[in-house]
């Protein structure tokens, strides 16, 4: 039987906002839809990801306690121009990724700065790209065969459009969701050395250990060095100031400073 991680990560860095970063693991057994409604089940946020037609839920306008926003990721809709691109086979897809990495380069030069900054730059920068990339990409599919891979491609952006789009005025949006990507490549990377959770619980008990890991990481603390801390401190801890020993409020004990 093969499980699934899922990851939700938030982290405000790119628009400069309050709170601090924290990436949050789950298993399942399967890929099924209805794991990130139970995950997200009183979240009515951004949820930028892929095109993953389990998510749709999470978006209707009916649903209770609201809808979520959804905002695609422009890595996943570049990846196949770049595939097409690299392969040599499309001219068409190598103009695609030109006009994408446009819109990133921008976008490279506007992270960390508070959202209303991001927000006016796009409006006067990167619309006008955007706008320019939508109007020749529906020329050029107005030409060719459904069948065409870097038809397939543009398909897969037009369709979803608005959600492309919702980044030019909400601040907050980032361009696409690398930081879950980052966040699950530790599993990608390291898959083949432990192929095996052995069950259900251990598959549960290993997203809990990521959750701590991928957050430590997130804010720039050694994931080792604050577990072995919290991990001797916690018995003895008052469990009303448990949040001090969050990756974010934790203070490195001063005998490991004085070791550096």
């Amino acid at each position: 039987m093969t499980g699934r991680f899922w990851t939700y990560v938030r982290d405000d860095r790119p628009f400069a906002g309050p709170d601090p970063p924290a990436a949050l693991f789950y298993y399942s057994r399967n890929r099924s839809g209805e794991h990130p409604q139970r995950h997200l089940a009183g979240y009515t946020g951004i949820l930028q990801a892929d095109a993953y037609a389990g998510f749709g839920d999470l978006y209707d306008a009916k649903r209770r306690p609201g809808p979520v926003t959804e905002a695609a990721c422009w890595s996943h809709g570049r990846r196949s121009f770049f595939t097409l691109a690299a392969a040599g086979t499309s001219p068409l897809a190598a103009e695609a990724v030109r006009r994408i990495d446009e819109i990133f380069a921008i976008e490279r030069e506007i992270n960390g700065c508070p959202g209303e900054k991001r927000l006016a730059a796009r409006k006067t920068r990167i619309a006008p790209l955007v706008a320019e990339l939508e109007g020749w990409t529906r020329a050029e599919r107005a030409r060719m065969s459904r069948h065409a891979e870097t038809a397939k491609a543009i398909d897969y952006m037009l369709k979803r459009w608005p959600a492309f789009t919702r980044f030019l005025v909400d601040g907050r949006i980032c361009i696409s969701n690398n930081a879950a990507e980052r966040a699950l490549r530790g599993i990608a990377l390291g898959r083949k050395s432990w192929l095996f959770a052995g069950s259900d619980r251990g598959g549960e008990r290993a997203a809990a250990v990521y959750t701590l890991i991928g957050t430590a990481k997130l804010n720039g603390i050694d994931p080792q060095a604050w577990l072995a801390d919290i991990l001797r401190r916690i018995a003895d801890h008052p469990v009303t100031r448990l949040h001090e020993l969050l990756p974010w409020n934790w203070k490195k004990p001063a005998s490991q400073a004085a070791a550096l």
